[in-house]
């Protein structure tokens, strides 16, 4: 007699997968399909399975042959989505040994001559089951030739014949393969539902898995059963002698950590937030402390950037399964996210991904996460793009006091030009005096409008710049610092730059100036010339003008000028308007000026 010591021992992976359609977990939708397929008789004759590794696409296969070559306990069953497991076929094919169930690994017979095989048997009727099944793993091996030689069968396959097939690479699959499949995309497990799924499996064995235990492992498992139950195993046996002394000890968080190699999560906030606050002392000896306790500093990095992308779908108000761990990771998560924006979590996450790409380069790794962490601590008190953009367009004193200040004082540039930085952002978690303002210097009188600035350059001595702008461009847009013009087809392309260059030397500030397709209002050549024909228009309206003009035939009024002193010795005779805006008219005799 076998003693139980002698019975070889069968990992988790194996000995808890499912034997049915309901034990497979995270994949309703697949469940369902099948489900409601099988009932109405409305079987494909090919399957497709895809999805990562682990998440049980061999397995689904096998319940699936199963459930289609069940007969039932009594042998008068038919295809049913709850396979017995106690007919002759439903053993057989669990136990690997149906003739008519045939399992094919793509990834050792890739050619011709293997597809061949399957072309010549699947003329002939199953055996001993209802319908023959050929279950192809990893069939994105399958070369070029052998894929060509099954699409016929695989198109027109006998009714007694089903294809399953499962891969990991989908897009390596020819498209002519995937038009005769029903695909099925299995999906990554969520964490919660692996932590719960491990936590059973763990009072299963007869130990406890502490909660923030199970989800380490459900997060490292990243959406594959069959990694995460592996990890389990693994904390099993780690924990194994302790287990024998007390059986009610559950497997602790630390002892996850220490076996994946993972740095305590509130050590990581420390760090976090350390670089943040911009103090790099206190950054690098949280750091030298995690390395001296076997900290990897490759994980770490991962571990910096997998909490940057979880603060950064927290502050746009998603959700994210890392955060669910602990309490304390919730609170703390929760205030980093009130602290720090968008844009600084951003270039963050970019400074991480590129330090973990120079640590996997580095022949040692701490020095270059040493080197990761002052970039980023000193890279997060600069201002943001946007503030940068404002930055410039204020007075170069302001400027300079800038750039003369220490970057841990984070001072305030101007009234409404605060910094945005990282590190000011934190500066609540440990307040560091401000730097003195420096006084900030007078700017040189701004345009107000698009005529102030035609008149500075007049002013300022470029009259074909100004008669450009007067006579050439329409005016889309106008604000201090930004002018948006339509020049016409006579004005020089340069022009833009030209008056960009000039406005912002002259103003000490930057302008932008933009070219527009279409719109526009007149140019003020045009105004002008309007104004002055409606004065005009008015003048040749007014009685009195009228009655000149009737009085001397061939008489026009030829201009408009604003009404000079009478003095009383000179005694000319002004024609005052009766609205009193104390403009004159100047009449001619075209017979006498002539």
């Amino acid at each position: 007699m076998t003693s139980p010591d002698s019975v070889p021992y069968r990992v988790l992976a194996r000995k808890y997968r499912p034997q049915t359609f309901a034990e497979l977990i995270g994949q309703d939708a697949l469940v369902r399909t099948l489900t409601n397929a099988i009932q109405q008789n409305r079987l494909a004759h090919a399957f497709m399975l895809t999805g990562v590794r682990g998440v049980g696409k061999t397995t689904t296969a096998r319940i699936l042959a199963r459930a289609l070559n069940c007969i039932g306990a009594d042998g008068q069953g038919g295809p049913t989505i709850t396979p017995c497991g106690e007919c002759d076929p439903c053993r057989s094919i669990a136990a690997d040994r149906n003739i008519d169930v045939l399992e094919i690994d793509a990834a050792s017979r890739t050619g011709i001559d293997d597809m061949r095989e399957i072309i010549d048997g699947v003329r002939y009727k199953p055996v001993a089951a209802r319908y023959k099944i050929y279950i192809i793993d990893e069939v994105h091996m399958l070369s070029k030739a052998a894929f060509n030689a099954l699409l016929k069968t695989l198109e027109e396959p006998p009714e007694h014949t089903k294809f399953i097939f499962a891969t990991t690479e989908i897009r390596k699959v020819p498209v002519t393969v995937l038009s005769r499949c029903q695909r099925f995309d299995l999906r990554r497990v969520e964490s919660a539902e692996l932590a719960r799924h491990f936590t059973n499996i763990a009072v299963t064995e007869g130990t406890a898995l502490e909660p923030e235990a199970a989800t380490l492992i459900a997060l490292a498992a990243d959406g594959s059963v069959r990694d995460g139950l592996s990890l389990l195993d693994q904390a099993i046996a780690l924990t194994i002698d302790q287990a024998a002394e007390a059986s009610t000890q559950p497997i602790a968080a630390e002892t996850v950590r220490g076996m994946l190699g993972l740095a305590d999560r509130a050590l990581v906030y420390d760090l976090f937030e350390a670089v943040m606050r911009g103090d790099m002392k206190a950054s690098l000896a949280i750091y030298g402390d995690m390395h001296a306790n076997g900290v990897d500093p490759l994980t770490l990095a991962q571990d910096l950037l997998e909490l940057t992308h979880t603060l950064s779908r927290l502050k746009v108000g998603g959700e994210d399964d890392a955060f669910a761990a602990s309490e304390t990771e919730r609170v703390r998560g929760r205030d980093l996210t009130q602290k720090l924006s968008v844009p600084v979590l951003t270039r963050t996450w970019q400074i991480l991904l590129k330090g973990i790409s120079e640590i996997q380069a580095a022949s040692d790794g701490r020095s270059a996460l040493d080197m990761v962490l002052i970039r980023l601590g000193f890279v997060v008190d600069l201002p943001l793009p946007g503030d940068l953009a404002r930055i410039t367009t204020a007075s170069p004193a302001i400027m300079s006091s800038a750039a003369s200040a220490p970057t841990s004082a984070a001072p305030q540039l101007s009234p409404g030009i605060p910094t945005q930085g990282g590190g000011s952002a934190l500066r609540q978690l440990q307040p560091v005096e401000a730097a003195g303002t420096a006084p900030v210097a007078e700017l040189p009188p701004q345009p107000q409008s698009f005529a102030q600035v035609v008149a500075l350059f007049e002013e300022r001595g470029e009259p074909m710049l100004r008669t450009h702008l007067a006579i050439n461009c329409h005016l889309v847009h106008f604000e201090s610092g930004r002018l948006e013009i339509r020049p016409s087809d006579k004005a020089p392309r340069d022009l833009a730059n030209r008056v960009g260059n000039l406005l912002s030397e002259w103003t000490e500030r930057r302008w932008v100036v933009s070219i527009a397709n279409e719109g526009g209002a007149p140019t003020l050549y045009e105004q002008e010339r309007a104004a002055e024909q409606q004065r005009q228009d008015w003048a040749l309206a007014h009685p009195v003008i009228a009655a000149y003009l009737e009085a001397f035939p061939g008489a026009t009024v030829e201009a408009m000028r604003p009404a000079e002193p009478v003095l009383p010795e000179a005694g000319p005779v002004d024609i005052d308007d009766e609205t009193g805006d104390g403009e004159s008219l100047q009449l001619f005799d075209e017979e006498q000026s002539s």
